[in-house]
């Protein structure tokens, strides 16, 4: 699983020693969360030193420190200078526990059925909500989607694009929901998805979806927001298991 994070944090890569952009930033940050989600660390259990972390993600230093600095802020984890960085106490243990039950109990049909139930409520609220900053980042992840050369580089921008809908809501509530939702998504065993090319179609159904719920958000058109994140997803569940 971590081979997809590395993946997905290389294709926005692109800054270097310079700060990080707003979806490198998120991307590292979610890869971590979903390195502590998936493999069943203890609280008091100490992480890879920052090198083997970097070169793991596949991400620039700057990036990493950020992230590591989000998720101690959110008591996820504590650094002690010359000893290393641990997972925290009973809170993140719970969490982790959690996290790594629902991956094992949830069904693929199961989890879009839960995307269906709260993704085009986030974007509504995108539409409402999103910043010039946040919309730039949509269409970016959208843009990165469509130009995707492979299925794997597919995923990791359409993960981002997801992402950046629910980072441009500005509830961060919101934006923790997605994220849980998103740690246990790629937990879930994918085995029925099977592809038939080396990479999307240029009339894949899901870039002019993407396009849609961009433009919905963007004209502050909440309802058509919520109605094209919804036919969005249910395109998806129709091809993946042949409903609606």
């Amino acid at each position: 699983m971590i081979q997809s994070y590395a993946d997905m944090n290389q294709l926005v890569n692109q800054y270097g020693g310079r700060p990080p952009s707003t979806i490198e930033a998120s991307a590292t940050l979610d890869a971590l969360r979903g390195m502590l989600a998936g493999q069943a660390y203890r609280p008091g259990d100490r992480l890879p030193p920052e090198r083997e972390l970097k070169d793991r993600l596949g991400v620039t230093r700057t990036a990493l420190r950020k992230a590591l600095d989000a998720l101690e802020r959110e008591g996820l984890i504590w650094r002690h200078v010359g000893k290393g960085t641990f997972v925290s106490g009973p809170i993140t243990g719970s969490q982790l526990n959690s996290l790594s039950d629902l991956s094992r109990t949830v069904s693929p049909l199961h989890m879009m059925r839960t995307r269906l139930a709260l993704e085009p409520a986030i974007a509504r609220e995108a539409a409402i909500n999103a910043s010039p900053a946040g919309l730039a980042s949509i269409e970016s992840s959208r843009d990165a989607a469509r130009a995707a050369q492979s299925w794997d580089d597919y995923e990791a921008n359409d993960d981002i694009f997801h992402r950046a809908i629910a980072e441009a809501t500005g509830n961060t509530l919101l934006l923790a929901l997605f994220d849980q939702l998103n740690q246990v998504r790629r937990a879930v065993a994918w085995d029925t998805v099977v592809r038939s090319s080396d990479c999307p179609a240029p009339d894949h159904t899901s870039f002019a979806e993407h396009d849609a719920i961009t433009a919905a958000i963007a004209a502050r058109n909440a309802t058509a927001a919520h109605t094209a994140m919804s036919a969005h997803l249910g395109s998806v569940s129709a091809r993946l298991f042949g409903d609606g």
